[in-house]
């Protein structure tokens, strides 16, 4: 062919390819689609997790996360001790329900999504695509609870509640890593920033009704160890551990519990906010040195609250749900028994209640770091409040029973499988 023909031809070849990747821009020509930034939610009692798209608010899918629901049943049924644990955590923890999901977290290509199962007494993880099982690990006791992910997103940390110690997993696999030992009921564990530490917090037998901090150390018979520790991610030993209704004594708070129940942790990693069983409100913890309570913030409670006995508080929770926002200047607490959420200046602990719905159970900072995502657990709801103007942006319907709120991704092949 004739050169000058022959580029004729090709550039009228080119024209459609060169418009079709203007019309896509350089970077999508380059590149696939990534990942997309949802929140998880966990239907503790649907045994379901609704994937919230964390920008429109729109619900992505509802995952079943419990496929093997009746598989694993048989087998608890087919041993008296696990039926017995069973039946007791779905009484006593489940107000009359089985939990299939107390916490999860997806890895970071959003591909998978790990999901604790307390009455399963299991972590498995959830082929997204195709709503199959990828892995399990069963705990070496009866329940497992709370689940903590590491800064790069490869490794989890689970609380396995009846054996007092945590298990660190591989995140996409499953597979066990190491474990630290934990008090009663290990409970909530938050990596730092960098992954060289991890505040852990055991929360003892919250099953038995009625506060019994006046007790002091004695209380630790009927309700158990608990304690607040910082456990070094290197070594996976406890640098340090405290009992907080004695630091709470000392700081002349006397009488209040020792069980620490969510956390938020400061920007500087030095000053922790927890919430304790019974209190309408936190406490300011300084883990420097040998630490020390520095303020406690006393919230108010609804008439029905103040007229609620302590013995019928939701697994002893008054308030169980807490979160900061990224310039740590304010908190976002769930008023649990009193059906709202507290805006909190962390300056002066000045608050503006924010009326929710009924047992907000959780609290969680959205991806941008300006709303907190807060769940009612009693109308089956997610309420996302704007941390500046402590109103609410947004209440998205969910499950029966949604719980913890986690951050996380959803691949972009993810989502084509789903449509």
């Amino acid at each position: 062919m004739h050169r000058p023909l022959l580029a004729t031809v090709g550039l009228i070849l080119l024209i459609p390819v060169t418009v079709w990747a203007i019309a896509r821009g350089p970077a999508d020509a380059a590149t696939s689609p990534g990942p997309r930034t949802v929140m998880y939610v966990g239907n503790n009692w649907d045994g379901t997790a609704d994937v919230i798209d964390a920008a429109t608010y729109r619900r992505l899918k509802r995952v079943d996360v419990a496929p093997d629901r009746a598989a694993r049943i048989a087998e608890i049924k087919a041993n008296p001790v696990k039926l017995a644990y069973y039946l007791a955590i779905g009484q006593l923890v489940g107000e009359g329900h089985d939990q299939l999901v107390d916490d999860m977290f997806s890895t970071p290509d959003g591909t998978l999504l790990a999901v604790s199962r307390p009455s399963l007494a299991d972590v498995v993880g959830i082929n997204l695509a195709t709503g199959k099982i990828a892995w399990r690990f069963p705990m070496e006791g009866y329940r497992t609870d709370h689940m903590g992910v590491s800064p790069d997103g490869r490794r989890l940390l689970v609380s396995d509640s009846t054996a007092n110690k945590v298990h660190e997993l591989e995140l996409r696999t499953g597979r066990k890593l190491r474990e630290f030992p934990s008090g009663d009921t290990p409970h909530e564990s938050n990596y730092t920033k960098n992954g060289d530490r991890i505040f852990h917090a055991s929360i003892g037998r919250v099953y038995v009704p009625g506060n019994l901090g006046a007790l002091g150390q004695a209380a630790s018979i009927v309700k158990g160890k608990q304690v607040f520790q910082i456990v070094d991610n290197k070594t996976f030993g406890i640098t340090k551990q405290w009992d907080i209704g004695q630091k709470l004594d000392e700081a002349g708070y006397p009488g209040m519990s020792s069980a620490v129940r969510p956390m938020a942790v400061a920007p500087d990693e030095r000053f922790v906010y927890l919430q304790v069983s019974f209190f309408h409100g936190f406490v300011e913890f300084d883990t420097a040195g040998a630490g020390k309570v520095t303020r406690v913030a006393l919230l108010p409670q609804s008439e029905e609250a103040k007229k609620t006995p302590e013995s019928q508080y939701v697994l002893n929770s008054a308030h169980h749900g807490i979160a900061m926002n990224a310039a740590g200047t304010s908190l976002c607490v769930a008023g649990t028994m009193s059906d709202y959420a507290a805006i909190v200046s962390r300056e002066s602990f000045r608050h503006t209640i924010i009326p929710v719905g009924p047992k907000p159970y959780w609290a969680t900072t959205g991806p941008t770091g300006k709303t907190c995502w807060m769940s009612t657990s009693g109308n089956d709801q997610v309420a996302v409040i704007d941390y500046a103007t402590k109103k609410i942006v947004k209440r998205i319907p969910v499950g029966d029973h949604p719980q913890r709120i986690r951050e996380g991704r959803v691949a972009a092949k993810v989502l084509t499988a789903w449509k």
